[in-house]
C-alpha cells in the first residue's frame, strides 16, 4: 500500500460510487467506476462501466477528459485490465492519455488481470497507489470476487421472520410478515442479483412470482431457480406461466418424461443435477455455467439450513417484523443439522442494522 491523501480518499470514494451504478447491468463482469482528475485538482471526466455499452469506465472518463488528462490522476475502483478481450487494454488507454498516477483500491481477482494491470502501468512509469478504501471497493465487487476466488456464484441468504424466529404461521401457511418499506428493500436486493432461489415448498405454497420490481434497469431478467426433486411445481403457478417474462429453472434428479415434459412445454428449463437438488454444490455449478454471478436465496426453513450446513452462504440478511407468533408448529427460519456447540454456530461479522418502517434489517457476513 502506498501513501495517499484526503483528496485520494475523496475521489476513490467517488469512483466506487460510480461503480455501484452498474448494479444489474454488468454481470458476470465487475462493477467499475473511474474519475480522471487534472494536476490542478479539477475533475475532468467520470465513467461507469455498463456491459451492454462495452466501453470501459476508464476509457469513458478519459474520453471526457480529452488531452487535459495528461499529467493527471486516474482513480479507478478496480485494477485496470491489461489483456485484449472485446476491448483493448484499459492500461493502454491510461498510458496513451499521459496519466501520471493511478489510484486503485484492489487487485482484480480475474487470473487474466490479477496484478498484470498494475505491472503494466508501473512499467510505463506511472505511479500506482493501492489499498485506498480497499474494504469498500471489495464490498461493491463482492459477487465478482466470489465468482473468481470460489469458482461459484455469490450466495446471499435473505429471510423475513418474526421476533421469535418464525417465517410463517403453523402448517406453513403463506404469510407476509414484512411491511411496505421492507418489501421495497427486498426488491432492491433482488435487483443486485442474477438469480433468486427457493425450495419446492415455497414455490407450491406461496405461489410467488419472484421478480425484480425495483423499477431499475437490468441487463437480463432475474432468473428464478427452484430446488424440486419431485417436480412439484404446479403447471398453473406464476413461475411456470411467466417464463416469457423471466426464465425459470428447476433443479432436480427427476427424469420422468411424464413430469418433465409438461413443465418444458410451459418454458420451464428442467435441469438434471447429479445427486439432485440436495447437491447444492452441483446446483451452484449449473448456475455458474449459465453465468449467474450471484444468487439471492429466499427459500424456507429447509433450504436456509441446507445452504448453511453446506458452507455456501456468503452474506446473510434477516428482516425482523415486530411480531411474536409462538406455538410449537410454526416453522423456524433455519433448519438443517444445526450447531451442536456455540463454537459451531454461524457467527456474523461486519453487521449493519437498518430500520425499515416498523421492521429491522440485520445484515452480516459469516466469519
Amino acid at each position: 500500500m502506498s501513501e495517499y491523501s484526503e483528496t485520494d480518499l475523496k475521489h476513490t470514494r467517488r469512483a466506487i460510487e460510480l461503480a455501484s451504478l452498474g448494479a444489474g447491468l454488468v454481470s458476470p463482469n465487475p462493477l467499475v467506476g473511474c474519475v480522471v482528475v487534472a494536476k490542478s485538482g479539477e475533475v475532468l471526466g467520470e465513467g461507469t462501466y455498463v456491459k451492454s455499452e462495452v466501453t470501459h469506465a476508464e476509457v469513458i472518463a478519459l474520453m471526457k477528459a480529452g488531452t487535459r488528462a495528461a499529467g493527471g490522476t486516474a482513480y479507478v475502483s478496480l485494477e485496470p485490465h491489461d489483456h485484449h478481450g472485446k476491448t483493448p487494454p484499459c492500461t493502454e488507454a491510461l498510458v496513451n492519455a499521459g496519466i501520471a498516477r493511478v489510484v486503485c483500491p484492489i487487485e482484480d481477482p480475474n487470473p487474466l488481470v490479477s496484478g498484470r494491470g498494475f505491472e503494466r502501468l508501473r512499467a510505463a512509469g506511472i505511479e500506482v497507489v493501492t489499498g485506498v478504501l480497499a474494504d469498500e471497493a471489495s464490498s461493491v465487487n463482492e459477487k465478482f470476487i466470489c465468482w473468481h476466488k470460489n469458482d461459484r456464484p455469490f450466495v446471499h441468504l435473505k429471510l423475513a421472520m418474526s421476533l421469535d424466529g418464525r417465517i410463517s404461521l403453523k402448517n406453513s401457511v403463506s404469510t407476509a410478515l414484512s411491511g411496505d418499506a421492507a418489501r421495497e428493500r427486498v426488491h432492491e436486493l433482488r435487483h443486485e442479483h442474477d438469480a433468486i432461489l427457493v425450495g419446492a415448498t415455497t414455490a407450491a405454497v406461496d405461489d410467488p412470482s419472484l421478480t425484480d420490481r425495483s423499477g431499475r434497469p437490468r441487463r437480463r431478467p432475474l432468473a428464478r431457480v427452484i430446488l424440486d426433486n419431485s417436480l412439484r411445481l404446479p403447471l398453473d403457478s406464476k413461475l411456470a406461466t411467466t417464463t416469457n417474462e423471466a426464465p425459470t429453472y428447476v433443479m432436480t434428479n427427476c427424469i420422468d418424461p411424464e413430469r418433465v415434459s409438461p413443465l418444458q412445454e410451459k418454458g420451464v428449463e428442467v435441469v438434471p443435477v447429479e445427486g439432485g437438488a440436495r447437491n447444492l454444490a452441483g446446483v451452484m455449478a449449473e448456475l455458474k455455467r449459465r453465468e449467474f454471478q450471484s444468487v439471492l436465496v429466499e427459500g424456507g426453513t429447509a433450504v436456509a439450513g441446507a445452504f448453511i450446513d453446506a458452507g455456501l452462504v456468503d452474506k446473510v440478511t434477516f428482516i425482523l417484523a415486530p411480531l411474536v407468533i409462538g406455538g410449537s408448529e410454526a416453522p423456524n427460519a433455519v433448519g438443517g443439522r444445526g450447531a451442536e456447540t456455540l463454537a459451531d454456530a454461524l457467527r456474523l461479522r461486519d453487521l449493519t442494522v437498518t430500520r425499515l418502517g416498523d421492521d429491522i434489517e440485520i445484515t452480516g457476513y459469516p466469519s
